[in-house]
C-alpha cells in the first residue's frame, strides 16, 4: 500500500505528497475548465501515468532479458469528451525504442507495455491507440489492443 496526502491550496490548485519518498507534485485545473493551466491537471496525470507505466513495465522486461532500450521515449496525447459528461475520451500513445532489436525482443516489450497496470486499469470507453517506433529507422507498428 502507498499513501498519498493531497491538500487543496485554493484557486483550483492541489499539492500531493508521496508518502514513501516525500516527493510533491502540484495540480491545477485546465484552462478549458476554469483553471489557469499552471500545472498538470488531474487528467493530465492519468496520461503521465499511462506513458510512464508503459515505459517502466517495458524497462522491467528489458532488464530481465538483457534488452537495451536506453533513450526510449513515450508521448501521450490526451483528448477530452465533454458530453454526456466531461471525461478522458482518448489517450494516443507513441513509444519510440531507438535500439535495434530482434522480433522476439520487440514482441516482449510491446506485450509488456500493453500489460502495464495503468493500461489495464483504464475504462474500456477510453480509446488507447498505441504506435511503437522500433529501431533507428523508426519502423512503425500500430496497435489498438483492448485493455
Amino acid at each position: 500500500m502507498v499513501e498519498i496526502e493531497i491538500a487543496y491550496q485554493g484557486q483550483l490548485h492541489c499539492s500531493a505528497t508521496h508518502g514513501p519518498s516525500g516527493a510533491t507534485i502540484v495540480t491545477d485545473a485546465p484552462k478549458d475548465n476554469m483553471g489557469k493551466g499552471e500545472a498538470f491537471s488531474p487528467t493530465d496525470l492519468v496520461a503521465v501515468a499511462l506513458g510512464t507505466c508503459m515505459l517502466t513495465t517495458m524497462g522491467i522486461v528489458a532488464q530481465r532479458h538483457g534488452i537495451g532500450m536506453e533513450g526510449s521515449t513515450a508521448r501521450v496525447k490526451k483528448e477530452m469528451a465533454t458530453a454526456p459528461v466531461r471525461r478522458i475520451e482518448r489517450l494516443t500513445v507513441e513509444i519510440a525504442v531507438p535500439t535495434k532489436l530482434s522480433e522476439e525482443d520487440r514482441r516482449r516489450l510491446k506485450n509488456a507495455a500493453l500489460a502495464c497496470p495503468v493500461h489495464k486499469s483504464l475504462h474500456r470507453d477510453v480509446q488507447i491507440p498505441v504506435t511503437f517506433y522500433w529501431g533507428p529507422e523508426r519502423r512503425a507498428e500500430y496497435v489498438d489492443a483492448p485493455h
